[in-house]
């Protein structure tokens, strides 16, 4: 699953769960049995007898959650704050004045110019949906586009240079090789 704050379990969530082990640690304590503390918190042994053994390692506080995983993002929100304000502008404000669209790619470059900071278009992406920008699609087709032209092009020229297709060709329903 994968949430708004980066992949992994929402605060909430995590919290909840830290609950759930605190609920393991106080019947530890009580020395009440694996199998039993499995059924009635509603999990597997396993887990159980991964969190008896950190338990028992670090006390209670080895089961404390320990925030979300992974990296901290590298823009921080107040950095966000001023790169949602400069997406804000428009591609022209920052030097693309051919059209109007923000690409993966020109922000990655705009979060380099300003920031001096090198992020992957992919990381652009994630980025980008953790502040709540989304894809979009134009909201009306292109002007320059011929409804007419595309129609006679797929009836009479597509039909000349589409490809054949395979061929049909002996097989066999067995999925291994034939000898």
């Amino acid at each position: 699953m994968r949430y708004a704050d980066g992949g992994g379990l929402t605060a909430e969530q995590r919290k909840r769960r830290e609950e759930i082990r605190m609920q393991a640690v106080d019947l530890f304590e009580e020395s009440v049995k694996v199998p039993r503390i499995a059924q009635e918190l509603r999990v597997s042994e396993k887990s159980v007898y991964q969190w008896r053994r950190a338990w028992k390692a670090g006390g209670r506080e080895a089961l404390r959650s320990k925030g979300a995983p992974g990296y901290d993002c590298r823009l921080g929100p107040h950095l966000q704050d001023r790169l949602a304000a400069w997406l804000d502008e428009g591609p022209a404000a920052h030097g693309w004045a051919d059209d109007q669209v923000w690409t993966a790619a020109r922000v990655r470059t705009l979060i380099g110019r300003k920031f001096h900071i090198s992020y992957s278009v992919s990381g652009v992406t994630r980025l980008l949906h953790r502040m709540g920008f989304s894809v979009q699609m134009p909201a009306r087709p292109a002007a320059e586009r011929d409804e007419d032209a595309i129609t006679a092009w797929r009836e009479a020229t597509w039909q000349e240079v589409k490809p054949l297709g395979r061929r049909p060709a002996p097989s066999s329903a067995s999925r291994t090789k034939q000898a």
